[in-house]
């Protein structure tokens, strides 16, 4: 259990007397004091991921996360090395009807800035995500969300649309579970960056005493914090941004940073392996690369001139059928990078491999006289051109070589042109939900650990990559496996959708990695966090 001496006391709650499999949840963790002392020191991570904005509601990547987990706090969440989801901010949370979860929160909550903590700011939480629905923003998790209601400053229930819910509790841990100060952000429209740090919002393990947008940031251990983690091991942490993976390199191997964290080029971490005056921590992996296609503006696109979906879908299944991914995770990435052919990642429930047996030769390899046939019976006429859009400073600095051997792989059989450009990120999170981009690289570094990450935000009509894809039967073969108690049942759903969207090819997955820090001989808590939660917490990392 937490410690006494917070004077918390989490529920231990049951969802007797209801005819749905409701998920109850317990204080009970591993996670030892909350509040109190942090410990003392100062600690410098260094990364080359970009913050969108600290605004909850505005962004959806990890670099935005990266900031935003140390600060806000979540009613759920998940302990160190675990994945069972647990009150965070809560005392309890529960399914108190198929349609109502109900979160209690304990009495006397305050932000950093002195503001009361309530139900009346987690309502304002959720009302703003829906009402902005911002384009980079994650409120298309939130789509079996109907109303959230706050009776009394300690309860909120949350009305969903569709019964028996096995997914929101994992999303309240995620991207749209940061809570905020109703006295300073604002209802329908994102809050700045440096308004929310002047007003010191903040209620997680850390506040931001200086911002300083995408090249420093610096944390300061909150003393009146009350969740789940254990007090920060450490006072003071500074967060420094890089725009060469090369620099932060040569800086964590001469003790000029402690961690380096996000993004190292593959040549870099093989190199600091044989470093005796630094550690390679890797973690679960869950990350996956893939090119997404616009089906506006791609090739034969609705929006285009020569709009021809037959055709489009052809180009599609060309590039799916030329893509070695062998060659991407051998030669870019020394196989640190392995070859994905399925949307959900290997490791997971309902994991299977459809883009293996559907493109190339069948067996994974690439297979371009496939490819050619499926143009020609299309009469799709060669060589394609194809305007490819890849991050320069996003992705890590392999994002160049990954992106000119699939532009070779792509036009060394005749079939394509590919004009590769590329933009720094900040623009690209704009860029790529505005049209801009026929076809682009995007990552995806998951939200929680279930298959229904990795579908959910992607294939529902209103989705998170707003590509204009749309099948209905997904779409409600989505909400359907979400509300399904029976695993195996659940797990034959989601199979069924890897299926269907594979024949659509509206994304195709290519590459899944693992998480890798690189820190100081003298750092240690970063095996700690390097966990399936994929969110990379200050509080567990100390020096000395």
């Amino acid at each position: 259990m937490t410690s006494a001496s917070t004077n918390r006391r989490r529920a231990l709650v049951a969802a007797a007397g209801l005819s749905v499999a409701a998920l109850a949840l317990a204080g009970c963790s591993a996670g030892g004091d909350t509040g109190g002392d942090a410990g003392g020191g100062t600690l410098t991570v260094g990364t080359t991921d970009k913050v969108t904005t600290l605004d909850p509601a505005g962004s959806y990547d990890n670099g935005s996360l990266a900031v935003q987990t140390q600060v806000f706090p979540y009613l759920l969440n998940t302990d160190y090395q675990s994945t069972e989801v647990v009150p965070d901010l809560a005392e309890s949370a529960e399914f108190t009807a198929p349609t109502e979860y109900t979160v209690t929160l304990p009495e006397g909550l305050k932000w950093a800035n002195g503001n009361d903590l309530d139900s009346a700011d987690v309502k304002f939480t959720f009302d703003r995500q829906l009402a902005i629905a911002d384009p980079n923003g994650p409120s298309s998790l939130l789509y079996n969300l109907d109303s959230v209601e706050a009776p009394d400053p300690t309860t909120v229930v949350f009305h969903l649309k569709a019964e028996n819910d096995q997914v929101f509790p994992l999303i309240l841990t995620s991207f749209p579970g940061a809570i905020v100060d109703d006295e300073v952000f604002a209802a329908d429209e994102l809050t700045p960056d440096d308004e929310i740090v002047e007003a010191n919002a903040f209620a997680g393990p850390y506040v931001i005493t200086s911002y300083d947008f995408n090249n420093l940031v610096s944390f300061k251990a909150n003393p009146d914090y009350q969740g789940l983690l254990a007090a920060p091991k450490t006072e003071t942490v500074n967060l420094k941004y890089y725009a060469e993976s090369s620099n932060m390199k040569l800086d964590v191997q001469e003790g000029n940073i402690d961690v380096a964290h996000r993004s190292l080029s593959s040549t870099d971490i093989e190199d600091l392996k044989g470093n005796d005056d630094v550690k390679v921590v890797e973690g679960p992996g869950g990350e996956i690369r893939y090119i997404v296609f616009n089906f506006d503006t791609q090739p034969f696109g609705a929006a285009t001139p020569e709009a021809d979906p037959a055709k489009a879908l052809a180009v599609r299944q060309a590039v799916a059928d030329l893509i070695d991914r062998d060659e991407l995770s051998e030669q870019v990435y020394k196989g640190t990078y392995t070859p994905l052919y399925s949307y959900v990642p290997a490791g997971l429930a309902g994991a299977i491999e459809p883009l293996k047996e559907l493109y190339g030769d069948g067996a994974g390899a690439p297979d371009s006289d496939k490819a050619a046939e499926r143009l020609a019976a299309a009469g799709v006429t060669t060589p394609v051109e194809l305007n490819l859009q890849y991050s320069n400073d996003h992705y890590g600095p392999s994002s160049a070589d990954e992106y000119a051997l699939i532009k070779d792989q792509l036009e060394s059989t005749g079939l394509f042109t590919v004009n590769l450009q590329t933009t720094e990120w900040v623009q690209y999170s704009e860029d790529r939900t505005a049209d801009v981009y026929p076809a682009y690289q995007l990552g995806w570094f998951p939200d929680y650990s279930d298959a229904d990450n990795y579908i959910t935000p992607f294939f529902l009509i209103e989705n998170f990559l707003g590509n204009h894809y749309e099948n209905q039967e997904v779409n409600d073969l989505i909400i359907q496996q979400a509300s399904e108690t029976d695993p195996e049942a659940r797990v034959g759903l989601i199979e069924e959708i890897q299926q269907k969207v594979a024949a659509d090819l509206s994304t195709v997955p290519y590459l899944q990695g693992a998480q890798v820090a690189v820190v100081g001989t003298d750092v240690s808590g970063a095996e700690d966090t390097l966990d399936a939660s994929f969110k990379f917490r200050f509080a567990a990392l100390s020096k000395g």
